[in-house]
């Protein structure tokens, strides 16, 4: 079989991001030609050198189309139409697939995998990784009433016209299902997380990393991810700069960058050593970093479209064994309390995080507990390799069935 994959941002573990498609593209490619339509934006982010660019078996295709996270809204809309525009023409120049799998974000990405699709004549399957229009329209990118319309019924029309819907969380499911789409053509699947990668840090390379970085004595506190604008970190850095004034035990790390990079470095000036800007790390080091802290932060904006996402970092923490406070009212805080895995504060409030966050690190009988549950759940949910197979049965569904 013989699938085309219509992603705008490809990413290697060699990359600071979560790469969830290379792990699952590596379990497919092993059974299925797999054409990968990306962009190049990620290579030069590249920290290590030990993975290749794509899985062995894909085959490659790239668009020259920049992106950065600190592009405004304007210059991302062009880079999300200078995609979709080369990824039609592409797609239709390729040898015929035999399905199509576009995933969003952005939505465009989405519209050329529908459009190729139909080139062909083929089923598409739609994989929702955000909300979109609903994600920029919150977050206030989308200025004009009638884009507003004309995204929504775009968004509309995707779902229809596709075979089958992969959104990331049960909430983007019951999204989906109350525009009216049957869930009988929806199936949830979980961002994940790479297990094996989990397993790397061992607790002496974890003990090295601890005396590398002088925090033996230190409790620490981490934020691991996207400094974006969605991540709250106004919030995330007040509460780390309250914690650590009231907790001289606590060292809180950031590890990332984006947007809100130069307030946590002036944070960071403010409080040395006691926050640290930590920066981007390669997705096959990020793992040690997470088993370093006794508490990991999985902060967002309080929007209700932002309670549905499927963030990578709370897989990863969990994997590792170390618990987690959520800020959104969504399925991941009804997951880390029906699991025992972690706690909630609300989103936008500094102190009531601060204070959380500093009631975990007074009980840390209690905090190891919980992160051994969600270490448990981990295993039995959360891999990445199982979860690869459940897409390509999707796909060889859609197939068969169309």
């Amino acid at each position: 079989m013989h699938i085309a994959v219509f992603s705008q941002y490809h990413t290697s573990p060699d990359c600071p991001a979560t790469s969830r498609h290379y792990t699952l593209l590596t379990e497919i490619a092993k059974h299925h030609r797999v054409t990968l339509f990306t962009t190049p934006a990620w290579r030069p982010q590249r920290l290590t050198h030990e993975w290749p660019w794509v899985p062995l078996g894909v085959e490659l295709c790239e668009a020259r189309v920049p992106y950065q996270n600190t592009m405004g809204p304007a210059r991302r809309a062009l880079a999300f139409a200078q995609y979709a525009a080369w990824a039609v023409r592409a797609g239709r120049r390729m040898a015929r697939p035999d399905v199509v799998w576009g995933i969003s974000t952005p939505l465009t990405a989405a519209w050329a995998a529908a459009r190729v699709a139909q080139h062909w004549q083929v089923p598409w399957v739609f994989e929702v990784q955000d909300l979109w229009p609903s994600f920029p329209v919150a977050m206030g990118a989308v200025p004009t009433a009638l884009a507003r319309r004309q995204l929504f019924a775009l968004e509309k029309r995707l779902y229809n016209s596709a075979a089958h819907i992969v959104p990331l969380s049960p909430d983007m499911s019951r999204y989906i299902t109350a525009l009216g789409i049957s869930p009988a053509k929806i199936t949830t699947l979980l961002n994940g997380t790479d297990l094996d990668l989990a397993a790397c840090p061992t607790p002496l390379l974890v003990a090295e990393l601890r005396r590398a970085q002088g925090l033996e004595n230190q409790q620490v506190v981490l934020y691991a991810g996207t400094f974006g604008r969605a991540n709250d970190l106004p919030t995330v850095v007040a509460a780390a700069e309250a914690l650590v004034a009231a907790n001289p035990a606590a060292t809180f790390l950031f590890l990332g960058h984006g947007f809100f990079e130069a307030l946590v470095a002036a944070a960071a000036a403010r409080w040395p050593g006691r926050i640290r800007l930590v920066g981007g790390q390669p997705r096959h080091a990020v793992f040690s970093w997470f088993a370093l802290a006794d508490v990991a932060v999985v902060s967002f904006l309080g929007l209700p479209v932002l309670d549905a996402n499927s963030p990578a970092k709370l897989y990863d923490a969990l994997a590792v064994g170390t618990p987690v406070v959520v800020t959104n009212k969504g399925w991941t805080k009804a997951l880390v309390e029906q699991y025992g895995c972690g706690w909630y504060a609300p989103a936008g409030d500094a102190a009531a995080l601060a204070a959380r966050l500093q009631a975990v690190l007074a009980d840390p009988v209690a905090a190891a507990e919980a992160g051994k549950r969600g270490q448990t759940l981990a295993r039995a949910e959360f891999d990445r390799r199982l979860l690869a197979q459940r897409m390509q049965r999707i796909l060889e569904g859609v197939l068969f069935t169309n």
